[in-house]
């Protein structure tokens, strides 16, 4: 077992934090996160691009450049829709639901075979239609971020 894992680890392909990056990949360029929905929220470009940026810089040995990355992200927020989710007596909604979209390129310069253009990330959450979009959008968008980010990290180098 002991062997097995010095194996795995000494190759640079596995780690313990889940992701597989190729011990030839060495730097990532994130890009910053263009806000092209109709319906604006000035600050979630500028929040999903430093969440997708601390993750990376929390889970991967990868060196964050400017520009030229062994990886390159690319994306932009695509929709931000609220909807009623639920609906209770006299087709009044019990619940709304706030969906993220963005659209994401990703460029592995040394592995192009794992590379994709224009895969499409959403997630969502609910809250009771009690409340106004304004009281609850901010931790309504930190949650959604976090699983929008989550997505990407695992498509990328997570592969899952």
């Amino acid at each position: 077992m002991a062997l097995a894992v010095l194996m795995l680890s000494s190759c640079g392909i596995y780690s313990f934090s889940g992701t597989s990056i190729q011990p030839d990949v060495n730097t990532i360029t994130i890009n910053y996160f263009e806000y092209k929905a109709l319906k604006v929220n000035p600050s979630l470009s500028n929040d999903l691009t430093e969440a997708i940026r601390t993750q990376f810089r929390k889970m991967t040995r990868l060196e964050q450049v400017e520009m030229d990355g062994d990886l390159e992200i690319t994306g932009e927020v695509t929709g931000y829709d609220v909807r009623a989710s639920a609906i209770a007596a006299g087709d009044i909604a019990a619940s709304n639901r706030l969906t993220i979209t963005v659209k994401v390129d990703f460029t592995n310069r040394k592995h192009h075979e794992d590379d994709f253009s224009a895969k499409s990330f959403s997630a969502y959450a609910d809250y009771d239609s009690n409340n106004t979009l304004d009281a609850v959008e901010s931790s309504l968008c930190q949650e959604i971020v976090d699983k929008i980010v989550e997505d990407i990290f695992n498509a990328t180098v997570a592969q899952w």
